[in-house]
């Protein structure tokens, strides 16, 4: 079936292929609310970083 296609055509359907794969894992990432929720994971680690940092001014 694709070997009757333009050249043309193929690049624009592997275009809007890699462009919907790529909607729906920010989609996805999205609705899950992953990007938060790997946040959670990684804060302990740059709390640790930051409370050892020298600081000048005291609140």
């Amino acid at each position: 079936m694709l070997k009757n296609m333009p050249k043309s055509l193929k690049i624009c359907l592997k275009v809007l292929g890699v462009l919907l794969g790529l909607f729906t894992g920010t989609f996805l990432i999205y609705i899950f609310n992953l990007d938060m929720k790997l946040t959670a994971k990684i804060e302990p680690l740059l709390l640790k970083h930051y409370d050892r940092i020298p600081r000048d001014r005291h609140l």
